[in-house]
C-alpha cells in the first residue's frame, strides 16, 4: 500500500515532467541531455516526500547500495555524468517513476548497451531478487519488457497540446471556405476587370458595412462569401452596366478576404492555462485549446462544451481528432464564445501488449472493446484468450484492509467477451503476451556448421538433425554426442550417440522428441590453450598461441621484431622441466644468434635467427645490451651564447660543464635567477646557486645533469615582489643590501592579519629563506618577499591560563619525582 501511495503522490509530477516513449514517437524533437535526465530524477525524488534516511534504508533493504542516489538529493550540484543502470533500478524499486519513463531515460543516459542475447520479460519479484551485480548490467530491452507490463501512466492526448511545436493559431491571412461569415475587422479585396479596371480594398466597419466608391454602403456582417457575391451582383450591376451573370457580361468582378479579424475567446474549466485569447475568426475550438495548452490532467477530453450567449451550441470529443484525425465536429468560434472543459469522466489505464498503452477517458456507454480500439489494438504478441482487469472495490463494499482491489479475468470464450464488459473508474486493464516457448522444435549447438533451432518432423533422428545443421566440422569429436531431453515433470535425462566419421554418420541413431538439445563437441575443446611468451628487447612482447612446429624466428616475427637495444649475441629460453617432482621450475637455455646475417635497413635491426623449435609454454627473453640507452637531452635556454637542446657527453656531465659548452652567459644574463627544472621523477624546480656552481665546480650546487632537465637563464632583474598580508602588495625597486624590513615597509608594512614572525623570501634561484627570530636574509633582485597570514589568535587570559596549567603540571611532576627519589 505504501508503494501505491508513493506512486500516486508522484503521478502529478510525472505528468508534467516525464516524457514517455510515446512522446519521442509522436512529437519528435531532440532527446533530453544527460543533465536534463539528472534533473528529472532529482525532481521525482523531491516530489516523493521521502527523506534521505528513508530512501537509504529502503535501498539497503532491497539489496542496493544505500548511497546510490545521494548525488540526486536536493542541494547537491547537477553533474553532467550519465546515471548508471543501478541508479535507474534504485529509482524504480522505490516506486518513483513509471517503467516506461525509466526505459526511455535509460536509453538517453546509456545509449550504447550490449545486444548479445534476447531479453525476456521479468516480473517485479524476479527483478528485486536479482543480485546487485546482475542488476548493474541489465539491458534496455529488459526494461522495455517491464514497461509493457507496468506502464500507461501517461494520459492519452496531453502531449499533443504540451509540445512546443504543437501549439498553433489559425492564419490571419489566406483563403477561407465558402461558409465563412464576415464580421467587423475583416478586410476584403474587390477586383473589377473588363470594361472597368479597378482594385478596391474594403474593410468591414464596426457597424458591419463596407463602403464601395460610387456604389455606397453594403451591410455584409454575418454574410457568407456566397451571399456576399449575390449582393455584389445586385449592387454593382446598378452602377456598372457590364456586370451581369452569364456569358454576356463585359465587366467581371472577384472578391476575396485579404485579412481576417480576431475574436476574443474564453477558455475555462480544467485547462492548462485558462484565460482570454485572441483567436483568428477562422479559428476553431481546437485552435483555442492549443493556445491554452489543452486540458489539464484532470480535464475531460470527451465532453468539451462550446457556449455562446449562455447556452451550449456544440460539444467536442477530442478523441475523434486525436485518434482518427476527424475535425468535422470542430466548430468555428465567434467573439465572446466560451470553450469550457469540465472535469474528466471515467478514466482507465490499459497496459501490456497493446499498440499504445496509456490512460484513457471513456464515455459511459463504451466498453472494454472500445478501450482496446482507442489503444490502437492488440500487438502481434498479445494473448487474446485472457484479459485481466484490476478493479478498486467501491468504498461501501470493502470488508477490511488489504481487500480493496479485485482481479477480473475476461476470457475469449465468454459470451461477447470484451464487447459487453463495462469498465469502472480506476480500472487497470492488463493484456498479456503469448508464451515465449516455441513448440515443435529441437536445437543443435556446438561443433557444426550451422547451429540453431530446427522444426521437429515426425520420425526425425539425430543424424537428420545434424544434416539440418550443416553436418559436423572436420575436427569433430567422434566419441560422443550428447542429447538432453526435457521431461514433463521439468527434469532432464541425458541420452548419448556417437559418430563413425566426420561426415555425420551416427552409429547408434534414435528418434528425437520435442525440445531435445543436441550438443556436438570439438577435439579442440579438450586441448589446453598452449602458448609461448616473449619478453625483453622486442617491439611487442606478450603471449602468442603455440602452434606445432613454431620456432624462435616465428615468435620474434610475431613480436614485431627486435628493438634497437637488443643484444645480438644470444637469446635465453626458459622451458618447463620434464621431471617436475623436484625443486626445479624451469630450464634455462642460451641460444646463440647468427650475427653474420646482421644488417640494418631503414633503422630496424634484422638478423638471421636460427630456426630453433619451441615447445609449449616456452618463455623467450631477448636480452638488452648492457648500458644501452638513447642520448640524454638537456634543454638550455635564455641568456647564454648558444641556447638549445644539448646531448650529454658523459653520465657525469654537470651544470657548469653544460654552461661552458653553451659559450657562457651573455651580458644580459642574471645567473642568480637561473630556473632549474628536473622532469625526471616529476621533481619539478630545483633550487640551485648557479654562480657558486660555476665558480667552484666541486660545490654541491654543480648538479650532475640527467635526461629531461630544463635550464633557463633569465635577463637581469631590478625589482623585488612583495606579496601576502601587507597593506599594499607592490613591486619594489631592488636596493643592494636591503633586508626584509625595508621591502615590507615599501609595501605599507605588515597588515593586521599578517604574521611578521613568519616572513620569508624566495630567492630568484628558488631557494627559500625565513626571517624573524634574529634572521634577516637579504632579498636579491627578482626575489619574492611573502608575509603569510597569522593563525587564530589566542586571547591573553586564555593563553595565560594555558601557560599556568602547563607550569603547574611540570611542578607537580617534579615534586612526585623528588618524593619517589627520597623514598
Amino acid at each position: 500500500m505504501r508503494f501505491l501511495a508513493i506512486r500516486a503522490l508522484v503521478t502529478g509530477a510525472f505528468l508534467s515532467l516525464a516524457v514517455p516513449v510515446a512522446r519521442a514517437q509522436q512529437v519528435g524533437g531532440d532527446a533530453p541531455s544527460v543533465v536534463e535526465v539528472v534533473q528529472r530524477l532529482r525532481q521525482h525524488i523531491v516530489t516523493s516526500g521521502l527523506t534521505a534516511e528513508q530512501i537509504r534504508a529502503r535501498l539497503s533493504a532491497g539489496g542496493l547500495r544505500q548511497n546510490v542516489l545521494d548525488p540526486y538529493f536536493p542541494g547537491t550540484p547537477v553533474r553532467n555524468v550519465p546515471p548508471t543502470t543501478e541508479v535507474f533500478l534504485a529509482v524504480r524499486n522505490l516506486g518513483l517513476v513509471d517503467a516506461a519513463e525509466l526505459a526511455y531515460l535509460q536509453r538517453v543516459a546509456i545509449p550504447a548497451l550490449p545486444a548479445d542475447s534476447a531479453a525476456r520479460p521479468m516480473s517485479d519479484s524476479t527483478l528485486r531478487a536479482m543480485a546487485p551485480a546482475a542488476r548493474a548490467v541489465m539491458r534496455a530491452d529488459v526494461l522495455d519488457s517491464l514497461a509493457r507490463l507496468d506502464s500507461g501512466y501517461n494520459i492519452f492526448g496531453l502531449e499533443a497540446f504540451r509540445s512546443a511545436g504543437g501549439r498553433f493559431e489559425a492564419a490571419l491571412y489566406g483563403p477561407v471556405d465558402e461558409n465563412y461569415r464576415l464580421g467587423p475587422g475583416d478586410q476584403l479585396v474587390l477586383i473589377l476587370t473588363g470594361d472597368v479596371e479597378a482594385t478596391m480594398t474594403l474593410e468591414v466597419a464596426r457597424e458591419g458595412f463596407v463602403l464601395i466608391p460610387q456604389v455606397g454602403q453594403l451591410f455584409v456582417a454575418n454574410l457568407t462569401l456566397a451571399q456576399l457575391e449575390d449582393l455584389l451582383y445586385s449592387r454593382l450591376g446598378r452602377v456598372y452596366s457590364g456586370i451581369r451573370r452569364g456569358a454576356g457580361a463585359t465587366t467581371r468582378f472577384s472578391v476575396t478576404i485579404s485579412r481576417l479579424r480576431t475574436n476574443q475567446i474564453f477558455v475555462l474549466g480544467d485547462v492548462e492555462r485558462p484565460g482570454s485569447y485572441q483567436v483568428s475568426s477562422a479559428g476553431t475550438a481546437i485552435a483555442a485549446l492549443y493556445a491554452a495548452g489543452g486540458p489539464s490532467p484532470n480535464g475531460s477530453f470527451r465532453n468539451i462544451e462550446i457556449k455562446r450567449a449562455n447556452r451550449v451550441v456544440s460539444t467536442l470529443d477530442l478523441y475523434d481528432y486525436l485518434l482518427r484525425g476527424d475535425a468535422s465536429r470542430d466548430p468555428r468560434l465567434e467573439t465572446g464564445d466560451i470553450v469550457f472543459i469540465p472535469t474528466r469522466g471515467l478514466r482507465v489505464r490499459i497496459v501490456g501488449e497493446v499498440i499504445r498503452p496509456a490512460t484513457y477517458e471513456l464515455k459511459p456507454t463504451e466498453t472494454l472493446a472500445d478501450l482496446v480500439q482507442a489503444a490502437g489494438g492488440f500487438r502481434a504478441e498479445a494473448s487474446r484468450r485472457l484479459i485481466q482487469v484490476e478493479r478498486i472495490i467501491p468504498a461501501d463494499q470493502r470488508v477490511g484492509s488489504g481487500r480493496d482491489r479485485v482481479t477480473i479475468d475476461i476470457r475469449a470464450e465468454q459470451p461477447r467477451g470484451a464487447d459487453g464488459f463495462r469498465l469502472e473508474p480506476g480500472d487497470v486493464v492488463r493484456v498479456f503476451a503469448v508464451s515465449e516457448r516455441v513448440r515443435n522444435t529441437i536445437a543443435v549447438r556446438g561443433n557444426v556448421w550451422a547451429p540453431g533451432r530446427f522444426a521437429l518432423e515426425p520420425g526425425m533422428t539425430v543424424a537428420e538433425a545434424l544434416r539440418r545443421a550443416g553436418g559436423p566440422r572436420p575436427d569433430v569429436y567422434l566419441g560422443q554426442v550428447l542429447v538432453t531431453r526435457f521431461r514433463s515433470d521439468s527434469t532432464r535425462v541425458q541420452l548419448r550417440a556417437s559418430l563413425r566419421d566426420s561426415l555425420g554418420t551416427v552409429v547408434n541413431d534414435f528418434a528425437l522428441m520435442e525440445d531435445d538439445l543436441i550438443e556436438v563437441f570439438s577435439i579442440g575443446d579438450f586441448v589446453p590453450d598452449q602458448f609461448v611468451a616473449i619478453a625483453g628487447a622486442v617491439r611487442a612482447p606478450g603471449r602468442f598461441p603455440y602452434r606445432q612446429g613454431m620456432t624462435l624466428r616465428d615468435v620474434i616475427l610475431l613480436a614485431d621484431g627486435l628493438q634497437e637495444s637488443a643484444y645480438l649475441k644470444e637469446v635465453e629460453i626458459a622451458r618447463l622441466p620434464v621431471d617436475r617432482s623436484g625443486t626445479t621450475t624451469a630450464l634455462s637455455l642460451r641460444i646463440p644468434l647468427d650475427s653474420s646475417y646482421l644488417f640494418r635497413r631503414n633503422g630496424p635491426v634484422e638478423l638471421g635467427v636460427p630456426d630453433v623449435p619451441l615447445q609449449p609454454y616456452d618463455n623467450v627473453l631477448v636480452l638488452q645490451q648492457p648500458n644501452w640507452e638513447l642520448q640524454r637531452i638537456v634543454t638550455l635556454s635564455g641568456e647564454v651564447a648558444f641556447p638549445g637542446p644539448y646531448a650529454l657527453r658523459t653520465r657525469g656531465e654537470r651544470l657548469a660543464d653544460l654552461i661552458q659548452r653553451a659559450g657562457g652567459f651573455t651580458s644580459e644574463a642574471y645567473p642568480e635567477g637561473v630556473q632549474f627544472t628536473r622532469r625526471q621523477g616529476n621533481i619539478g624546480r630545483v633550487a640551485v646557486d648557479v654562480p657558486r656552481a660555476v665558480r667552484n665546480t666541486r660545490a654541491p650546487d654543480n648538479l650532475i645533469l640527467v635526461d629531461g632537465d630544463v635550464i633557463h637563464v633569465p635577463q637581469r632583474s631590478f625589482v623585488v615582489h612583495v606579496q601576502g598580508e601587507v597593506n599594499a602588495p607592490n613591486v619594489v625597486a631592488y636596493v643592494e643590501g636591503a633586508g626584509l624590513a625595508y621591502y615590507i615597509e615599501q609595501a605599507g608594512g605588515v597588515a593586521r592579519t599578517g604574521d611578521k614572525k613568519s616572513v620569508f623570501v624566495t630567492q630568484p634561484n628558488g631557494k627559500r629563506q625565513t626571517g624573524g627570530w634574529g634572521r634577516d636574509p637579504k632579498p636579491l633582485a627578482g626575489s619574492v618577499v611573502m608575509v603569510p597570514a597569522a593563525g587564530p589568535r589566542t586571547p591573553f587570559l586564555q593563553g595565560l591560563s594555558s601557560f599556568l596549567t602547563t607550569v603547574a603540571g611540570i611542578v607537580t611532576t617534579v615534586i612526585l619525582l623528588d618524593n619517589l627519589t627520597n623514598n
